[in-house]
């Protein structure tokens, strides 16, 4: 035997366990399918109606099917129409104009080209609804599987998304009168939920209101800051400008320290600077907003009108905080002078370090 020998058979070896592995993945990867599942939904004069289509080893699984090409055969699927029906109703929620709008299984039948089973629904209203809420979560023993959503409106497919375990929801606003008073309502009450939940936003907020001054004055003030972060909550929504939240984040967070001292430095000066300063940390904070809204997701036909109610809704949000904070210090001073100024005092401190452990915070 030469010396070359020994080598030349270890390296055949090898090449054939690497071949006998990759024979063995691909059988495994042909035996496992796509975890991906289909739903559409038309919207219609008289409700919803679409299909769900369903791999057929998925619907085994949670059907208890020993032997899921059985589902191939329309008989045995039309056996248990029922029983994949019940399955699916509580895993996906259809609500019209929040109201929940319960789905019938009309059909079933196997799809064999694709190993899946296809359910036709429908879900009877009396009139086009403004607002689709979809809930679907539809085999939650698999932690990687997708449901792909295709919305249409008058035949028109008017909006696509991907749902999964990290996201079971969607809404949809259609193009009638009543999705716009939909859009309306339902993205001003996000813009006043997300000051009413945003300690950072108050608090920069409460930072400008310190110093006093009438209310139309305060109200100015605040209005300065919605136009700055106006124009930075379009741009970013639009992908016009949209930088990293690591910057953003702290940034806000610097924002909140600056109006502290600005507030100090002022009691000292005589000067006051707050509407120009709420209007350039507006444009930071817009940043911030776009993330929120973003989440929300907005309706491509009515962008236009979602941004506007978001800023309705901020504006709304900030203008009761000021009408109550700037209430209660405008007793304070008619009271006792000497204490509101020392409350004053006090508040920008607290204003400045809670910017400060929020600026570490999101640094670090």
């Amino acid at each position: 035997m030469s010396p070359g020998e020994p080598s030349r058979k270890s390296r055949a070896w090898f090449a054939a366990g690497i071949v006998a592995f990759l024979a063995l993945s691909i059988g495994r990867l042909a035996a496992h399918p796509a975890p991906f599942s289909y739903l559409d939904i038309q919207i219609g004069s008289n409700g919803l109606s679409g299909r769900l289509v369903l791999h057929s080893i998925d619907l085994a699984h949670d059907l208890r099917i020993a032997d899921p090409s059985q589902l191939a055969n329309p008989a045995f699927v039309n056996e248990r129409q029922a029983a994949i029906a019940s399955l699916m109703g509580p895993r996906v929620g259809l609500e019209l104009d929040g109201v929940p709008a319960p789905w019938n299984v009309v059909g079933a039948q196997p799809l064999p080209e694709q190993d899946g089973v296809e359910l036709r629904w429908e879900a009877r209203a009396d009139r086009i609804p403004g607002r689709l809420t979809l809930k679907a979560h539809v085999f939650p023993y698999d932690p990687n599987h997708q449901t792909f959503v295709n919305v249409y409106e008058q035949g028109e497919l008017v909006r696509q998304a991907v749902l999964s375990r990290d996201r079971t929801g969607l809404d949809f606003y259609t193009g009638t009168r009543q999705g716009t008073l939909a859009v309306l309502q339902a993205f001003t009450a996000s813009g006043v939920h997300h000051i009413a939940i945003g300690p950072d936003h108050i608090l920069f907020i409460v930072g400008l209101l310190l110093l006093g001054g009438s209310i139309p004055r305060l109200l100015g003030i605040i209005t300065a800051f919605t136009l700055g972060h106006s124009v930075t909550l379009a741009l970013a929504t639009l992908r016009i400008l949209d930088p990293p939240g690591h910057l953003v984040e702290p940034a806000i967070a610097l924002s909140i320290v600056y109006i502290g001292a600005d507030n100090l430095l002022v009691g000292s000066s005589g000067r006051d600077v707050r509407p120009w300063v709420a209007l350039g940390f507006g444009l930071v904070h817009g940043f911030g907003f776009a993330s929120v809204l973003r989440e929300t997701g907005l309706p491509d036909h009515a962008l236009g009108l979602s941004l506007f109610a978001f800023n309705l809704g901020v504006e709304i949000g900030q203008a009761l905080i000021v009408v109550i904070v700037a209430s209660a210090l405008a007793m304070l001073r008619r009271r006792n002078a000497a204490v509101a100024r020392q409350v004053a005092i006090a508040g920008s401190i607290t204003v400045m370090l809670a910017g400060a452990f929020w600026f570490f915070e999101r640094v670090l």
